[in-house]
């Protein structure tokens, strides 16, 4: 295999492909009439990105994915040479060479399941940068560390847990096609965020879930996603509405935040026409802030972690935002007082107080 290419467009290929698997992947370089495919395949997904390249000679190779990307990331020029040199892959740039070992493992990249439906990739990933970031990171509970993908005849829904707190988005569908119900991996989900643009694709077939955009294909196997459903979730008792500025409260629970107990734990008072937030620490003092907003209901001071305020009011970034509190320790539901192409609800449990 002998290809020249442009640097800063090979090495956007590479790292993504990098990304979407693991640095730790082999990565397959194909080359031929078309140009050059990058991909690769682990035990649960398999990536293809299609790059521009002058192809002097056809082959494909298997390289570690981690120092490809790393040494392409590395370099000024503008162009560089791709060239199998005995066992190893030569990177070629005026002045310098670098000599990655091949691996002798075989890649296969299996053929995408099939196109669905689709949708506009900036809702996709305004979506995903709030469902995905909502999934559980520990391994332990699997089940949790997934996004439930449901498409139906005119919208897309995404929805994922950590058992604390749950996000549902739903996302309007460009053409429609096969419903789909998939528990996807959310660090895929969240990369994906990263990468996408444009229109994408939707793929499945049941057991395989796939995107697709502009030269980049991903797929990846699935879960049972049924366990997963905001209907779980008690929302019919709300007592109290609060109607306030995102960006304001948000800015406010940093804040208040700092003066935090180690659980993090901070308390919205409702009052009459506004809503203040208290915390306080032994060792730092104690801190309160009172912020102007509509309210209808009952009184009541909930308690809920920093954090999972914060996760939630940043998909709301700009817009005003209502809270539905229900009593004891039911969840408090946030949406937007006036939703835009991309609907997010957010659930977030509360805390006792100490």
């Amino acid at each position: 295999m002998d290809l020249t290419a442009a640097t800063r467009s090979l090495s956007s290929a590479v790292s993504a492909a990098a990304r979407l698997l693991s640095a730790r992947s082999g990565l397959l370089l194909r080359a031929g009439r078309e140009g050059l495919t990058v991909g690769g395949n682990d035990s649960e997904r398999a990536v293809r990105l299609n790059s521009d390249a002058v192809v002097h000679t056809d082959g494909e190779v298997v390289v570690p994915a981690g120092p490809l990307a790393e040494t392409l990331r590395m370099l000024d020029d503008e162009r560089v040479r791709l060239v199998v040199e005995g066992s190893r892959l030569a990177v070629r740039v005026e002045g310098g060479r670098y000599a990655i070992p091949l691996l002798s493992r075989e890649l296969s990249l299996p053929d995408m399941p099939p196109r669905v439906s689709e949708v506009d990739g900036s809702a996709l990933v305004t979506a995903l940068r709030t469902v995905a970031g909502t999934a559980a990171k520990d391994d332990a509970l699997p089940m949790f560390t997934g996004v439930r993908v449901q498409s139906f005849s005119r919208e897309l829904r995404l929805t994922a847990s950590d058992r604390y707190r749950m996000a549902v988005a739903t996302v309007p569908l460009r053409a429609e096609g096969e419903p789909v119900d998939a528990l996807v991996p959310a660090g895929l989900l969240a990369e994906t965020a990263k990468q996408a643009r444009g229109t994408v694709g939707l793929h499945g077939d049941g057991t395989r879930f796939g995107l697709s955009w502009s030269g980049v294909a991903v797929t990846t196997a699935v879960l049972d996603a049924g366990f997963l459903s905001e209907k779980l979730i008690e929302s019919s008792t709300v007592d109290t509405k609060v109607e306030v500025s995102a960006d304001a409260l948000a800015s406010a629970v940093r804040r208040v935040g700092v003066y935090a107990d180690a659980r993090r734990v901070l308390t919205l008072e409702v009052g009459d026409s506004h809503l203040r937030l208290a915390s306080s620490k032994q060792d730092t003092g104690e801190a309160e802030e009172t912020l102007k907003a509509e309210v209808s209901g009952g009184r009541t001071s909930p308690s809920f972690q920093a954090r999972y305020l914060l996760d939630a009011l940043q998909g709301f970034s700009g817009e005003r935002v209502r809270l539905d509190i229900q009593p004891g320790m039911r969840a408090c539901v946030i949406r937007s007082v006036d939703p835009g192409e991309v609907a997010l609800t957010y659930y977030v449990m509360p805390m006792l107080p100490r």
